[in-house]
C-alpha cells in the first residue's frame, strides 16, 4: 500500500527554533511551508518573536505546534492552555511531571475555550522525559527508575488524565503504544537521519523511517533539515522516509 507525499509531510513537524530576527524566521516559513506539516514554535522563538510569530504562521496558511511546556500550579496552566487555545495554533504541550490535576485543568480548559470559540480544539500533548536526557542523567537527579520506566509511567498518568498523546522518545513508542492504544497519539523528537549532526545534545534518537514504523504519529525535525545544503530537499527526504516507514 502506497501512501500519499501528502500524507507523509503532514507528519513532519520543523522546529522554527532560529533566527535573530522574526524576518529570518518567516523566510524559513515561506521556503518549508509546501514542504512540512506543521511548525514548531518553541521557547526560544516564542520568546523572541512573541505572538506575532504564530501569526505569521497561521497567515500563510501553516499549522503551528506551540512547544511551550506548561508546568506550574493547575489554575496556571490552565489559563495559560485558555491562552494557546485562542491562538489558533493546532497543537501544544504541557509537562506531564506537573501532575495528574495540572493535566486535568488543562483538559478542560482546551474543551471549554474550544466549545465557546465553536472551533476544533487543539491536540493537546504530555511532555514525558526530554530526549536530552538518559538514565544517568535522571540518577543524577535523584530519580529511582529508568528513562524508560519513568516515561511509562507518565504516559499512563496523562492518558488517565484525558491528556490525548505525549511527546517522546521514538525509543520508547512499543511500551506507551502497549499501555496507552493506538489511538494514543505520539509525537517524536529526536530525529535525525544518520548524519553527524554538530553540536548535537540529543542523546536517544531515531531515524524518521524507524520512529514512523515503530508507531510515532509525527516526528520533529529541526538540524538536520536547517543545516543541510539544501532544507527543502532534506524536508522531501525526511518526507520519503517517513513514506517508507509508513509502507513497514
Amino acid at each position: 500500500m502506497q501512501t500519499s507525499n501528502k500524507n507523509s509531510r503532514d507528519k513532519l513537524i520543523f522546529a522554527l527554533d532560529l533566527g535573530e530576527d522574526i524576518d529570518e524566521a518567516i523566510r524559513w516559513v515561506d521556503l518549508l511551508h509546501d514542504h512540512v506539516g506543521m511548525f514548531k514554535v518553541g521557547k526560544e522563538a516564542f520568546t523572541r518573536f512573541g505572538t506575532p510569530i504564530v501569526s505569521h504562521i497561521l497567515e500563510r496558511g501553516g499549522n503551528v505546534f506551540l512547544d511551550l511546556k506548561f508546568h506550574d500550579i493547575p489554575n496556571t496552566v490552565a489559563q495559560a492552555a485558555e491562552a494557546a487555545v485562542k491562538l489558533g495554533i493546532s497543537m501544544f504541550n504541557i509537562h506531564a511531571l506537573g501532575g495528574r490535576k495540572m493535566m486535568e485543568r488543562a483538559v478542560d480548559s482546551v474543551k471549554n475555550t474550544a466549545r465557546i470559540m465553536g472551533i476544533e480544539p487543539p491536540v493537546l500533548l504530555a511532555v514525558t522525559v526530554l530526549t536530552s536526557l538518559d538514565d544517568s542523567d535522571l540518577e543524577e537527579i535523584g530519580v529511582q527508575c529508568s528513562t524508560r520506566e519513568l516515561v511509562l509511567r507518565l504516559a499512563v498518568l496523562a492518558k488517565n488524565a484525558g491528556v490525548p498523546g505525549v511527546v517522546a522518545s521514538a525509543q520508547d513508542i512499543g511500551p506507551i503504544r502497549e499501555a496507552c492504544g493506538k489511538d494514543f497519539i505520539i509525537v517524536t523528537p529526536g530525529i535525525r537521519l544518520g548524519d553527524t549532526v554538530t553540536g548535537d545534545d540529543q542523546k536517544r534518537v531515531l531515524t524518521p523511517r524507524d520512529a514512523i514504523s515503530r508507531g510515532a504519529d509525527y516526528i520533529v525535525v529541526g538540524r538536520p533539515i536547517r543545516m543541510a545544503d539544501d532544507p527543502t530537499a532534506a524536508a522531501d527526504r525526511i518526507s520519503e522516509e517517513i513514506s517508507k516507514g509508513l509502507a513497514s
